[in-house]
């Protein structure tokens, strides 16, 4: 009887502890007997795979077994490589040469011409022989996840995202890195922000949930915290920034701003075209911040956005601990059969919710409880029978 074979893929923006999630995938497989085929570059890697040329083959599938995964978990990022590609939703251009003219792909938008190639990769896993699938990702990659189980293809997801917002889950592989850089960055931001007896203004990942800067400005000391959940007055907040520098012996202060904040009457920043999924990069309204503290206060300013650095390099001991859980807890219930879920962490706990969860909706920050909307301050109102991450 042919050995079953479960396939993996990581997708969407890189994080630290993909390739341990991976790697434990692959160990946990040692007491049993499945075999384990890696696809590289996320969804592009079924998307480009062309069944009548083998050279696909050999760019994006690769076994894994132990001598493979043996040193992955010693560096960031993921070894198989990812991608922003959504194979529901491809736009002319994407569409690989191979399949330009092919019968699949159905046209789900008549102005930009993007097609629907779901069937294809139904196709492609078919001829894979792969019996089931493991997907590594955020919002985006796991709602195509979503979608695929609805073909009836089984899935187990396991959500990673520096943002902390994947719905169904209170944590997501990656945040604690995330956190940690940014709350290290800021100290040594410091030294030069006190130095010059300016204001510092630090920029941060956050979409839609300003988890991110929530928590890092919490841990960081920082005066003021501006999250994408609540639009903030300029000049209020400038005021209070100046204030705050007047108060501080040593002259200076800071303020740290999700990228997806916005002031009040104001929009999202945002430039570039938009990726697979619709998303066009964010960024720039800390330098927007740090240039209206100039021509209001008369404060000179310093202005840091720390993007990939929160991203890179191995992952801290936490979230090492819950990659490898979360690998194995995949894997484990894989050999249950208990498909069409999502790992995941409530209340302290690990946990599955349906995969279809992180399609219903957006995980934000709880202002009500943690965030003082009239200072722009963290503030948690009550500590005891939180979790350790708070929510």
């Amino acid at each position: 009887m042919a050995k079953k074979r479960i396939g993996v893929l990581t997708g969407g923006g890189d994080v630290p502890g993909l390739s341990i999630a991976i790697k434990s995938i692959v160990m946990s497989n040692l007491d049993f007997d499945y075999e384990i085929v890696g696809i590289r570059r996320g969804w592009l890697g079924l998307l480009g795979y062309d069944i009548d040329d083998p050279a696909t083959h050999e760019l994006y599938i690769r076994e894994l077994t132990p001598n493979v995964v043996r040193r992955v978990d010693r560096s960031g990022g993921t070894f198989l490589h990812t991608s922003r590609t959504n194979p529901a939703k491809v736009r002319p251009e994407d569409i690989p040469e191979f399949l330009r003219n092919s019968s699949y792909g159905q046209v789900i938008d008549p102005v930009t011409g993007a097609k629907d190639f779901t069937d294809y990769i139904l196709k492609v896993l078919h001829h894979l022989k792969i019996d089931s699938l493991i997907t590594i990702g955020g919002d985006d990659t796991l709602s195509f996840s979503a979608r695929l189980q609805k073909e009836g293809v089984p899935i187990v997801a396991i959500p990673k995202t520096m943002d902390n917002d994947v719905l169904g889950t209170d944590y997501c592989i990656g945040f604690s890195t995330a956190i940690t850089r940014g709350v290290n960055h800021i100290t040594y931001f410091r030294s030069s922000v006190g130095s010059h007896e300016r204001i510092g203004v630090i920029e941060l990942f956050g979409r839609n949930s300003g988890e991110t800067a929530l928590i890092t400005g919490y841990l960081a000391h920082v005066e003021r915290t501006i999250i994408c959940e609540i639009p903030f007055d300029l000049d209020k907040l400038i005021y209070m920034l100046d204030a705050d520098k007047k108060n501080n012996p040593s002259h200076y202060a800071l303020v740290v701003i999700s990228e997806g904040a916005m002031p009040i009457g104001g929009h999202v920043m945002q430039t570039g075209t938009p990726d697979a999924y619709g998303h066009r990069k964010l960024g720039g309204v800390g330098e927007m911040l740090s240039e209206k503290i100039k021509e209001i206060s008369g404060n000179n300013t310093m202005y840091q956005r720390l993007g990939y650095l929160v991203r890179s390099g191995p992952a801290d001991i936490l979230d090492r601990m819950v990659s490898m859980n979360f690998g194995t807890l995949a894997f484990q219930l894989t050999c249950k059969g208990d498909f069409g879920k999502l790992v995941g962490i409530t209340n302290g706990n690990y946990s599955t919710v349906p995969i279809e969860t992180v399609v219903s909706g957006k995980r934000h920050v709880d202002v009500e409880r943690y965030y003082d909307v009239n200072t722009y301050q963290p503030k948690i109102k009550s500590v005891l029978g939180l979790p350790m991450f708070l929510h």
